[in-house]
């Protein structure tokens, strides 16, 4: 193992150089995790006294990611990062019961399409409706309930489009011309000539 009190007896990095900030910054970003932070605690002892404010001015690197890595080295423990814990939580595991009483909602009202070409659902209710409904008919607070467009979202999820279903259109009869008309368009191409 490296003695790092060593290193910091040794002379520092005095002079960043624009090859070396750009060779530091390229090998930093090619590491992940704590072998990452461990190569940044490791340059800022090198610099020497004021390295990690050096490193966060000249680098552009955080403190705070420094001094865990400074930890990490001196303790021999590395820190496993919780990647998975960060984000938000679904709505679905915030209220359970949103996607059933959504259903309860929409499902009463939804349509086939007219013609038969595709087997989706279409819902003449609007996500702001269902939105509204189940703030009044379901007890949920404006708190508790997430955005239109997340509702919108869950919706198309469900399989549930919200467009008004187009009607049947009757086929238009073809107009069809009469003799009379017919006999009107060739004289008027083919003026009568006049008898004598």
């Amino acid at each position: 193992m490296i003695d790092h009190q060593k290193l910091l007896d040794s002379a520092g990095i005095d002079n960043l150089t624009a090859d070396l900030k750009k060779f530091l910054n390229e090998t930093r970003s090619r590491l992940k995790g704590c072998e990452r932070r461990k190569f940044m605690a490791k340059v800022v002892m090198l610099m020497g006294r004021g390295g990690q404010i050096r490193s966060e001015r000249e680098l552009g690197w955080d403190r705070k990611t420094i001094i865990k890595g400074t930890k990490e080295l001196a303790s021999g423990i590395d820190c496993m990062d919780n990647f998975c814990g960060r984000g938000r939580y679904r709505v679905e595991q915030k209220l359970p019961n949103l996607l059933d009483d959504i259903k309860q909602i929409v499902e009463p009202v939804c349509q086939c399409d007219p013609t038969f070409r595709t087997t989706e659902l279409y819902s003449p209710l609007t996500a702001a409706e269902v939105h509204r409904c189940l703030f009044e008919e379901k007890n949920y607070t404006h708190d508790q309930l997430p955005t239109v467009r997340t509702i919108s979202n869950k919706l198309n999820q469900m399989g549930l489009r919200l467009k008004k279903v187009a009607k049947c259109k009757p086929q238009k009869k073809l107009h069809r011309q009469m003799k009379s008309s017919h006999m009107f368009t060739q004289q008027i191409e083919s003026p009568m000539k006049p008898k004598g």
